[in-house]
């Protein structure tokens, strides 16, 4: 059983699939490792490292010779998979929706094409939930962010020259992600706020020491959808929540959207208007940018101004920590492999729950039901 780890080839990307303690657990279970050369120079992990730990580090195509699994954060270009024979798999982080051709094409070279992100959220997967582990470091970051292009000091200080007031902060949408930057802002001293439309997040978003800001007594209120993300709101709930931030977010210093609804564009949490209500100085940073985005005026890529107020709209955040964001994603990986690793057959069989839900292609065919219309 070959495994293949390859250079990352998307613009931006600076994870990477494996790690040199990865690697070894992997061959512990009786795979051969193969490295392309550079796979994990921008996350920080020298060529060595994965020698060391018993892979053999190559040029892509002696990588991927006779490959049975190809590992990546995100799915490669079917053009680039010379060597590797049909029937064999390629696990990663395969954005299906956005790259249907991509998965058309996986499908016609015939191979069995695993997408990571739809590994179902129950509680013996949560150690392969892709999404969770980077959203987690997303969330983080996105705090960070905030701080480093806020003008200002984010604890309150009080000094022989005066007191500074602590920073506002407001987190839309306590998922993994929001719930992570409640914490961020909380530790570096800011007063946190958090709203969602999903009540059962008020008593998370209290146990963090924020302020749950709710719509009450509005249908659409519950907000749960499917396998734990959150659902399209009512209009009655989302006309209600417009109101009730509008008059919240003229008052804060930072913003952090956080809102994903799989498969779908991201909601418009903030309008151009309750942009335009914010203080001079004041921050958003819009996680969602890169699925059409949580505010109205962010861009993909680069921080805008808009009436003084700065909305960021970074891509890929779990890349820029690239180092910790790929120790999480390749032990994700690895705990789906090594969970079905079928010792007598030497390699991993999967079983209906979680193999129907995260295979997207089989037998030259596209078999995932949520790609078939």
């Amino acid at each position: 059983m070959k495994i293949a780890v390859l250079k990352e080839q998307a613009d931006g990307e600076r994870r990477v699939s494996a790690t040199p303690e990865t690697v070894k657990k992997f061959i512990a279970l009786g795979a051969t490792l193969a490295v392309e050369a550079g796979a994990g120079e921008t996350a920080s992990i020298a060529e060595a490292a994965y020698a060391e730990a018993g892979a053999s580090v190559g040029d892509r195509a002696a990588t991927l010779a006779g490959a049975d699994i190809v590992l990546g954060v995100q799915g490669p270009d079917p053009a680039s998979l010379a060597g590797v024979a049909p029937g064999a798999w390629i696990a990663a982080s395969l954005n299906p929706f956005a790259e249907r051709a991509r998965i058309d094409a996986y499908a016609a070279a015939g191979y069995e094409a695993l997408a990571m992100e739809f590994m179902p959220r129950i509680t013996r997967a949560q150690s392969m939930d892709i999404l969770s582990s980077q959203s987690n470091l997303a969330g983080y970051k996105a705090v960070l962010d905030a701080a480093a292009e806020y003008g200002r000091a984010f604890p309150m200080m009080m000094t022989a020259a005066g007191t500074i007031s602590a920073a506002k902060a407001f987190v839309m949408g306590v998922g993994v992600a929001g719930l992570q930057a409640i914490a961020t802002a909380r530790r570096l001293g800011a007063q946190v706020s958090a709203t969602d439309v999903r009540a059962a997040t008020r008593e998370q978003i209290q146990s963090l020491g924020a302020k749950p800001i709710f719509v009450e007594n509005v249908a659409g209120i519950e907000g749960e959808g499917t396998g734990g993300y959150a659902g399209e709101m009512s209009p009655e709930y989302q006309a209600a929540q417009a109101e009730l931030v509008s008059g919240h977010i003229a008052k804060q210093d930072i913003v952090v959207t956080t809102a994903l609804i799989p498969g779908r564009a991201a909601p418009r949490l903030i309008s151009a208007a309750q942009v335009a209500s914010m203080k001079p100085g004041s921050v958003i940073v819009d996680l969602a940018v890169e699925q059409g985005g949580n505010v109205e005026g962010s861009v993909a890529g680069e921080v805008v101004v808009v009436n003084g107020v700065k909305i960021v709209g970074h891509r890929n955040v779990p890349s820029r920590l690239a180092a910790d964001a790929s120790a999480l994603f390749s032990r994700n990986l690895f705990n789906f492999l090594n969970a079905f690793w079928d010792k007598e057959a030497g390699k991993p069989v999967l079983d209906t729950e979680i193999g129907d839900a995260i295979r997207l292609t089989q037998g030259g065919k596209i078999v995932n039901p949520r790609l078939i219309s």
